[in-house]
């Protein structure tokens, strides 16, 4: 059924119709009610490829993350498409698996479906692919990279505060020798978060024994292989503090392996609280990231960019992280210390 049906049974013009359905406010409320009854009687769903051509809008938002086999991503990826769905958006999804090419597939993607929006939620980006976005006037917002500009927000997670409630939280607890696995050496976020327990363990309290750093890649093989690194180190650490709960996930894997336990032999922590952080074996203590606070700020700040309400270098909005503790971490033996 089409909508010229529709029309017909309502009494009323195509043009009122179609007015109607695109929430065109000049339209009476009877008459809407009349056209609304019309469309759930006949079953009539309008064309959004054609409504698209006649009001230029897309009602297309885009969102670019990394890797989707990592928890963190979808269940950001839920809470975006829930806000953008609220309000009458449909959401084009690229995921990158931090490959260059990918993105800039993805970028192309997004321009050629005249997305009114893209949310890159990833770091790998390159200025020429930033460049053919903001050439055409696309809102964008960023997390932790973006320029400052007219119509662009940028995201900015403190990676520090949980990192220092965590490295605290293990010398309370007796840890002295630690050890951290990073992420890609690309990623900035991996960056921000190394460097971050760096500073963190640059304090006097920690000049005794400096941390292990080891590198890593944000996946679970990347976590079980680096236990052999840390058992096989001249001094074994006590603790170890890894740049994501997949690496944490990793490890406790490699533990069992070896005939070990966390946090008997070894205190573990993550990055994220993905949501099976709290079934693992022990559970996880790990930062929290709170994806639903990320999802909600980088739409806002696509929304604020669409009305052309961000002014230049306005659109920083931090996101706090803090430590959750559960039982991948305990007292350090008098022995191990």
């Amino acid at each position: 059924m089409g909508i010229r049906e529709v029309a017909r049974r309502a009494g009323v013009s195509v043009a009122t119709v179609s007015r109607t359905v695109n929430g065109v406010r000049s339209v009476s409320p009877a008459i809407a009610a009349k056209v609304w009854s019309a469309v759930h009687a006949v079953g009539y769903v309008p064309n959004t490829q054609a409504r698209a051509l006649v009001s230029g809008r897309s009602r297309i938002l885009g969102l670019i993350v990394s890797d989707i086999t990592n928890p963190f991503y979808p269940e950001l990826i839920q809470g975006f498409e829930q806000f953008a769905v609220q309000a009458g958006y449909d959401v084009l999804l690229g995921a990158t698996n931090y490959d260059p090419a990918i993105m800039a597939t993805t970028v192309r993607r997004m321009i050629e479906r005249k997305v009114e929006g893209v949310a890159v939620m990833t770091s790998e980006i390159e200025p020429s692919l930033m460049e053919q976005l903001t050439g055409r006037r696309i809102p964008l917002v960023f997390v932790d990279i973006g320029p400052p500009g007219l119509r662009i927000g940028n995201i900015q997670v403190n990676y520090e505060a949980g990192v220092r409630q965590a490295v605290q939280h293990l010398y309370r607890l007796g840890h002295r020798r630690l050890a951290f696995i990073g992420g890609p050496s690309d990623l900035k976020s991996a960056q921000l978060r190394r460097d971050a327990f760096v500073r963190c363990t640059s304090a006097p309290e920690w000049m005794a024994a400096r941390p292990l750093l080891l590198a890593g890649d944000h996946k679970l093989e990347g976590g079980f292989e680096a236990v052999q690194r840390l058992l096989s180190a001249p001094v074994r650490p006590t603790a170890v503090f890894c740049s994501n709960d997949l690496t944490a996930m990793g490890v406790l894997r490699g533990l069992d392996v070896e005939g070990l336990r966390a946090p008997r032999d070894l205190s573990v922590v993550g990055f994220d609280d993905i949501h099976m952080a709290e079934y693992t074996i022990p559970p996880l203590t790990t930062v929290r990231l709170p994806r639903l606070d990320l999802a909600r700020q980088a739409f806002q700040s696509l929304m604020a960019g669409l009305e052309e309400t961000s002014a230049p270098g306005s659109g920083l909005t931090p996101i706090e992280t803090s430590l959750i503790v559960r039982g991948s971490t305990a007292r350090v033996e008098p022995a191990a210390s």
